[in-house]
């Protein structure tokens, strides 16, 4: 009948939870926070709240809210009277009518992934925006496909029980989270707001994907030239990489590599930048550029040796890029401000960004 059951205090603190079937997120506690608050007093806060999903059943005794949550319809009245019973038992055991005094709250946190009595001689709140772009380029230059797989990892080290906003200059990139449990999906829905009491330590905030073609960028291009010719030894290499749509950020640990033809015996190549190998038993070109200076694109040219009277390859070589641009976020997500409430202290706060490739192919 009761799938869960929450305690929250007079300061609106949820100190204690039960579940008997699943977990069901403290967010759902959210559309009992707003009855709450429409209530003039406490007393006035409506028995019964239905939500898209649940009902919460309340009773308050003793300056506390029990709220049960319900996910089908039941008769209140029965979960009520089991309400009062859950205070009685907990009366009869403490031997006390003050219920909040008398449960051990020194071993309970307000939230289950943070524990209590944290503290720090220096409070830092540090947050990764790293994405990964997955795409694949045409032999024209255009875009196949283009998505980017993004999180936001934190590492938050402050004292006490702080309460934290993010919130972002263009939240509507965000249309496909996954979020830690500690957010406040009900606030996030209506305001696109990260609201949260964070874990201590390291943890994955949210994790995101944007598959719109039109929101994503492609950071780098490439010109290219692969020829062969029927029955010939030899073939043509060309190859030469630019910074594309990176706002003035640098493209740096760039590696390109690609598996050539069967026919290829080696390859004579000379590179402006960076070192290439190749190896005559896999057939793997791999050509390490490092950073691209805009003002003089890296190039790799050269011939290619073939065997003799070998047939021309059915498809040229593909390339497969790896890259990194460091304070970019390629979606355009960026970080508006850090707010942080419950704690009187001034943290240091700080957020960082990266792009890198992931599946990012080109055709040739």
């Amino acid at each position: 009948m009761i799938h869960s059951l929450f305690l929250v205090n007079s300061s609106g603190d949820i100190f204690l939870e039960k579940h008997w079937k699943s977990v069901v997120s403290r967010s759902v506690c959210d559309y009992f926070f707003e009855a709450q608050e429409r209530a003039t007093e406490p007393e006035n806060v409506p028995p019964v709240i239905p939500t898209p999903h649940h009902y919460l059943i309340n009773v308050l005794r003793h300056k506390i809210f029990f709220v049960a949550v319900i996910q089908t319809e039941v008769p209140p009245l029965f979960v009520i009277e089991f309400l009062h019973r859950v205070v009685d038992t907990f009366q009869s055991s403490t031997g006390s009518t003050n219920v909040g005094e008398q449960l051990p709250t020194g071993q309970l946190s307000v939230v289950p992934w943070r524990r209590t009595g944290v503290k720090y001689t220096n409070n830092e709140a540090y947050f990764d925006v790293v994405e990964e772009i997955d795409a694949i380029i045409d032999k024209s230059g255009s875009t196949i496909t283009a998505e980017i797989q993004g999180v936001i990892d934190a590492c938050v080290k402050l004292t006490g029980m702080p309460d934290l906003t993010l919130s972002f200059m263009n939240p509507r990139l965000l249309d496909d989270v996954s979020f830690h449990p500690c957010v406040r999906f009900k606030r996030w829905e209506a305001e696109r707001i990260l609201s949260f009491i964070p874990p201590d330590g390291n943890f994955r905030l949210l994790s995101y994907h944007v598959s719109s073609q039109n929101l994503v960028a492609i950071p780098l291009y490439v010109k290219h030239n692969i020829t062969f010719r029927e029955n010939s030894s030899q073939g043509r290499f060309e190859m030469t990489l630019g910074p594309k749509q990176t706002m003035g950020k640098a493209v740096e640990s760039v590696v390109v590599s690609s598996q050539l033809p069967r026919g290829v015996l080696n390859a004579n190549l000379n590179a402006s930048q960076g070192t290439y190998t190749f190896d005559p038993v896999t057939k793997l070109l791999s050509w390490d550029v490092g950073k691209i200076n805009p003002q003089k694109l890296p190039s790799l040219k050269g011939s290619m040796s073939m065997q003799t009277g070998a047939s021309k390859p059915d498809e040229n070589p593909t390339f497969n890029i790896q890259c990194k641009i460091q304070q970019l976020a390629i979606s355009g997500l960026k970080v508006n401000r850090l707010d942080m409430y419950g704690e009187k202290y001034k943290p240091f706060k700080g957020i960082k960004y990266m792009t890198k490739a992931g599946k990012f192919q080109v055709r040739t």
